[in-house]
């Protein structure tokens, strides 16, 4: 076999791995469910260039809300779903990357269930793009589509004042 038909069978072999990637990521925005999560910006502290945003994301934990845990900043792990149009976080005993704090340092004021899902997701913007500012009583939300496994993948950005939706374009 000469070196280009060996170059060549790489090269579509490359190119099979993306596309079976791109194919997956579209598969799972097409038939998995889809929702609009109340998010926190959190400074960005990768170490790759662009611009981006991390994503702390409200979720609801009623199991952990009713369970008395004892240590403060405790991770739970968890496991995501989508309920009565919510994202809500279902303590698990599996190994998986998402958790919440089961402690009440990182809950919403005391007696709710809502949580911060940890590690934070992360959004991609152009270069070009305006950076959304917040002003009193705004609130930054995301679209977000939830796989099987591993964390959301955010779609989309909008910012929410009132009652009045302003979805941010980066296109």
């Amino acid at each position: 076999m000469k070196n280009l038909s060996k170059g060549l069978i790489v090269a579509v072999l490359h190119i099979l791995i993306v596309f079976s990637l791109g194919g997956k990521l579209l598969y799972d925005r097409a038939v998995r469910p889809r929702i609009w999560v109340k998010t926190g910006s959190v400074d960005p502290d990768l170490p790759i260039r662009g611009r981006y945003f991390t994503l702390s994301l409200e979720v609801r934990a009623p199991e952990l809300a009713a369970s008395p845990k004892q240590a403060s900043y405790a991770w739970e792990p968890v496991n995501l779903a989508v309920e009565n149009g919510q994202l809500v976080a279902h303590p698990t005993d599996q190994d998986t990357t998402m958790s919440v704090a089961s402690g009440n340092q990182q809950a919403h004021p005391a007696g709710t269930n809502l949580y911060f899902l940890s590690p934070g997701v992360t959004f991609f913007i152009p270069e070009h793009a305006e950076t959304p500012r917040l002003v009193s009583h705004d609130e930054l939300w995301a679209e977000v589509t939830i796989p099987k496994k591993g964390p959301p993948r955010p779609i989309q950005l909008a910012i929410k004042h009132g009652t009045e939706w302003r979805p941010l374009t980066y296109r």
